[in-house]
């Protein structure tokens, strides 16, 4: 099987720079030939020397109609490729293309899509159709070029809505990851009680496992499921959900221990909305066996609750 992989985004979003510094330099990315389909030309292009010291070869397509399933074998016999990069067109709907009959030893092994920061606002004002297609089936989404000011939650809400299993990264004008900060947060922090989204809730775990002090007493709502492990006290349980933190084979489940005032009887893995109040307490850290002040939740109101359409949530 020959591992697809298709960079999408407009015209100046940096998708030959995404491919050239970040998916080319992969550990796991062949040493063999790769094979580079072009369907749009910007204004960077790798250079000769590049493409022989990574033993990339590029062909240009100009129209979706050209991928055709005895054009992709005929190009797949002639180059041989270890990798097949597609540096998709803007302008091009995404969603139709994957529905195309492609050979069967093409395997799409992942989307990728790249946004410049500083059109972000105009392109969501003016063109958020057709923006939006380009990145509803990605699995990772790069926005380079962030400026101080962008409403970076109000773009990661409304791909989420989209797409809520998509990893966002912004980096800021000079490139370097921009770091989650409270401003990040899907919900107001600050406030002493509040709801998490459902698609949200992975953000919710992350940051409260990293900083738990962010949330000491407040009242915070959201969908779980329940889970009791063996030995655990009667007035204890997990409310969690299955988060998905890369791909399918790491999903896990991921909760902070709940305490009852009184003992409760409930189906492992059944689903509830839970108002919780948020604590923590010493504990033993188990990788290092040193104290640690640990999550721990207080059970306010309890409701059962229908399973959502995704049962599980990303990062």
């Amino acid at each position: 099987m020959i591992p697809v992989y298709i960079v999408a985004g407009l015209l100046d979003s940096g998708k030959t720079t995404f491919i050239e510094n970040t998916l080319m330099e992969q550990e796991w990315m062949s040493k063999g030939t790769t094979l580079l389909i072009l369907c749009e030309e910007g204004e960077h292009e790798l250079t000769e020397e590049y493409k022989r010291r990574k033993k990339l070869v590029s062909i240009p397509i100009g129209s979706p109609d050209v991928f055709t399933k005895d054009y992709c074998e005929e190009i797949t016999a002639a180059m041989k490729p270890a990798q097949i990069i597609i540096e998709f067109n803007g302008m091009w709907n995404l969603k139709d293309f994957l529905q195309k009959d492609f050979p069967k030893n093409w395997g799409l092994a992942g989307i990728y899509s790249v946004v410049n920061g500083e059109d972000l606002e105009l392109v969501m004002n003016n063109m958020r159709n057709l923006f939006m297609t380009q990145h509803t089936e990605s699995d990772l989404i790069v926005i380079n070029r962030c400026r101080k000011d962008l409403n970076r939650q109000q773009f990661r809400k409304a791909i989420k809505l989209q797409n809520p299993i998509a990893q966002l990264i912004f980096e800021s004008v000079t490139g370097e990851i921009i770091e989650f900060g409270e401003e990040d947060l899907p919900y107001d922090i600050k406030a002493p009680a509040f709801s998490v989204d459902d698609i949200d809730y992975g953000t919710f775990f992350s940051d409260a496992s990293e900083n738990p002090e962010r949330y000491i007493r407040k009242k915070i709502t959201f969908l779980c499921q329940m889970f009791r492990p063996v030995g655990m006290p009667r007035n204890m349980f997990v409310p969690g959900r299955k988060i998905m933190a890369c791909c399918a084979a790491d999903i896990q489940f991921y909760g902070f221990p709940c305490k009852s005032d009184r003992p409760l009887r409930f189906a492992n893995n059944s689903w509830h909305i839970i108002t919780v109040e948020f604590g923590t307490e010493k504990r033993k850290d188990p990788r290092s066996g040193n104290p640690v002040q640990a999550p721990v939740l207080r059970l306010i109101d309890l409701k059962d609750a229908e399973a959502p359409a995704e049962e599980v949530v990303t990062l």
